[in-house]
């Protein structure tokens, strides 16, 4: 199975990432979590990016705050899908961030979740992944039945508390 790279722009960001890192490991998808700055280390972002092919990744997960350019760098250097994760900063509560995140141009498009929305970074990631590997796909299946069934219970107890 291809691996997913987990790129953060700032140790900051990892109390976020934490959440993307516990769902690849709920679906048995390996993974690289790495630090790189598209303003303080563009040049890795650049090696990083164009060599993440040869490297035997399949989906890249970049995760800025602020400025977020992370996403849009590491996309201008790689054929891969990025998925875009924007982190709530102090400033206009992570619209910044999802702006920078998702208004990319033509031709290097960036999939984009909700700002903070580090699991649907990872079942993105997933889903990606799954269109070639049935094993995984059986697992979102299954992951999708059991969140099913945990609405049902909660609507379950709701109807018998209201009396519906």
């Amino acid at each position: 199975m291809k691996k997913v790279a987990v790129v953060m722009g700032s140790d900051s960001d990892l109390p976020v990432v934490r959440a993307t890192v516990e769902r690849l490991k709920y679906f048995g998808i390996p993974f690289e979590v790495r630090i790189i700055s598209a303003h303080r280390t563009p040049y890795e972002a650049e090696s990083f990016a164009s060599t993440a092919i040869e490297r035997g990744f399949g989906v890249i997960i970049a995760c800025a705050g602020k400025a977020a350019h992370l996403a849009g760098v590491i996309a201008a250097y790689t054929t891969l899908p990025v998925i875009g994760l924007p982190i709530k900063s102090s400033f206009m509560d992570g619209l910044d961030s999802l702006l920078s995140v998702v208004q990319m141009p033509a031709g290097v498009p960036v999939a984009t979740v909700a700002v903070g929305g580090a699991e649907n970074a990872a079942v993105l990631a997933a889903q990606i992944l799954a269109l070639g590997e049935p094993e995984l796909e059986a697992k979102l299946a299954e992951y999708k039945k059991r969140m099913a069934c945990e609405v049902a219970e909660k609507d379950k107890k709701i109807r018998s508390e209201f009396k519906l």
